[in-house]
């Protein structure tokens, strides 16, 4: 029996191949495909190319995604908090799912910025990636890996437990792209790294304090 969270999945991408194939003769020869930080094109693909991209990459990361799983020699771990996995996945295709689209729209001349709009997709993903590390269990697939986090199962859930906070917290931080457009490359990549970086070492410091307790007065 399919769940319902991967027919959402799978519904998406096949939605995205259709819009696709539906549009492609309203499309010029080369369509823009990326944009710099200012939100200006400054990359161009051929139509098909462009058009098709997005929905084979989709369906790649769909398929890793779902392998993932079964494939971690902790797999009854991720069991744990599969729940919250299996929205991330239908998030991260949605994700593209949403880049696609605004890709159509901008190449059909609509007047988009694309650092705003792009803002509050990242913001929902990297918001619910930290309610995933939060709830996520010791594995070699997902969560923040470092060779202290995966040395015990109590240094796993402090690092977690902090580090989902953190990219809640910078998820919410994304959001100012939306007000502040020009510089919503800095209001995303930020905080993320900030929120990387500061996981990582605190993972070593409670590592350190687990195998080294200080002695009571």
């Amino acid at each position: 029996r399919i769940k319902s969270n991967t027919m959402t999945v799978i519904l998406i991408i096949i939605l995205s191949f259709a819009i696709s194939a539906l549009v492609k003769d309203s499309m010029l020869p080369y369509m823009a495909s990326h944009w710099n930080f200012k939100g200006e094109a400054d990359g161009y693909m051929p139509r098909l190319a462009a058009l098709f991209l997005l929905p084979i990459v989709s369906l790649i990361i769909f398929l890793l995604l779902a392998l993932i799983p079964k494939l971690d020699p902790l797999y009854k771990n991720i069991e744990d908090f599969r729940a919250h996995y299996d929205i991330f996945v239908v998030l991260m295709v949605s994700f593209f799912f949403y880049i696609h689209i605004i890709t159509i729209f901008w190449n059909l001349r609509m007047p988009l910025n694309m650092n705003q709009m792009l803002s509050p997709a990242i913001a929902i993903l990297i918001f619910y990636l930290g309610i995933l590390i939060y709830n996520s269990k010791r594995n070699w697939s997902i969560g923040i890996r470092t060779a202290w986090s995966m040395s015990s199962d109590y240094v796993w859930e402090k690092t977690h437990q902090l580090g989902g906070r953190l990219f809640t917290a910078a998820g919410i931080f994304c959001l100012l792209g939306v007000i502040f457009p020009a510089y919503a490359i800095l209001f995303i990549l930020v905080p993320i790294l900030l929120a990387s970086l500061t996981s990582v070492l605190y993972s070593y410091i409670i590592s350190e304090e687990y195998k080294h307790p200080k002695k009571k007065a």
